[in-house]
């Protein structure tokens, strides 16, 4: 491998250079997310085997009453969601507060401007009153920010099982990071997929529609398209594990043959052996005792949580200790 650069543009351009160039070698599943990748972040989570949204979706529709009745504050509430995607869950909720002239302010959060420009037209064209605030950046960026924050009540919404993506001490870190930026009335409302049949979960990561495939390798296409790189992307295969014990689903890019790949606006060169791996994403799934435990490492503690009919999912509600 030769590299002849150390001058980065972009975070992007970093982390690709770091990720490939390290054994085993890696890359963020948050740069999956482009226009294309979006869209087929979209198709993923109308497919019947993605679990995930369904059970979240129900849970929210079926149980939006106790919900806001614990988001309510006199004053008002700010509602600051991470990773606000195109907000289908959300606006059940969001609609619901409208509808009973509850005093709220919605704050999206999201790495991607086009899901963000997409959230706003449609909830705007859907609950026209609405105040509605988005904010495009990363979790870590905008955690920063949540601090000043404090004129009154916020309610933090973390949807999805998007935790999954971390491991378990990243995932404390996390949460400690927004406790911190939490005040004594503050909550937050967080997803977690549970641990379930290894086979649902197999076949939510590996659909035979291939959609996921497509979803994962479009990280190679983004560094195609914006690193002028030569990846032949149908020369890498799409690979989901599951671990029962720990609960962790990984994702790779498998690499189908000895190959030479070309990054030329990193003046990069990435050897491949046969059956080599990229590693893309971690989804972890839980119960309430490793749920329970996170929560405590973090300073949280759960106040209240929310399951669908399956048991396939729950969201909880957190406060600070």
């Amino acid at each position: 491998m030769t590299t002849k650069t150390t001058q980065y543009i972009s975070t992007f351009e970093k982390d690709v250079t770091k990720g490939l160039s390290s054994f085993p070698k890696s890359l963020s599943s948050k740069y999956f997310y482009d226009k294309k990748g979006d869209k087929l972040f979209q198709d993923i989570m109308a497919m019947p085997t993605y679990y995930l949204t369904d059970s979240e979706y129900e849970i929210i529709a079926s149980q939006k009453e106790d919900i806001s009745v614990a988001f309510q504050a006199k004053s008002g509430f700010d509602l600051i969601e991470l990773g606000a995607g195109d907000g289908k869950k959300t606006k059940v909720l969001l609609k619901y507060l409208s509808e009973k002239g509850i005093d709220y302010s919605y704050l999206p959060i999201d790495i991607s401007q086009n899901v963000l420009d997409g959230l706003k037209e449609s909830v705007q064209q859907e609950i026209p009153n609405i105040d509605i605030k988005p904010q495009q950046g990363t979790y870590f960026e905008v955690l920063d920010d949540l601090a000043s924050y404090k004129a009154r009540k916020k309610v933090i919404l973390f949807l999805g099982s998007n935790i999954g993506n971390l491991l378990h001490p990243q995932a404390i870190d996390f949460l400690a990071h927004i406790q911190e930026g939490m005040n004594t009335d503050d909550l937050l409302f967080m997803g977690f997929d549970q641990k379930k049949n290894p086979q649902t979960i197999l076949d939510a990561y590996n659909d035979k529609e291939g959609i996921t495939a497509a979803f994962n390798k479009n990280v190679l296409h983004r560094i195609n398209n914006e690193l002028n790189a030569n990846f032949d992307v149908d020369q890498f295969l799409h690979w989901e594990v599951y671990d029962p014990e720990t609960g962790t689903a990984k994702s790779y890019l498998v690499s189908k043959k000895e190959q030479l790949v070309k990054i030329d606006k990193l003046q990069l060169e990435v050897p491949f052996n046969a059956w080599e791996t990229i590693h893309t994403e971690i989804s972890q799934k839980y119960d309430d005792n490793i749920v329970s435990w996170l929560a405590s490492e973090s300073g949280l503690q759960i106040v209240n949580q929310f399951t669908d009919s399956k048991g396939y999912y729950k969201n909880y509600i957190f406060k600070k200790k």
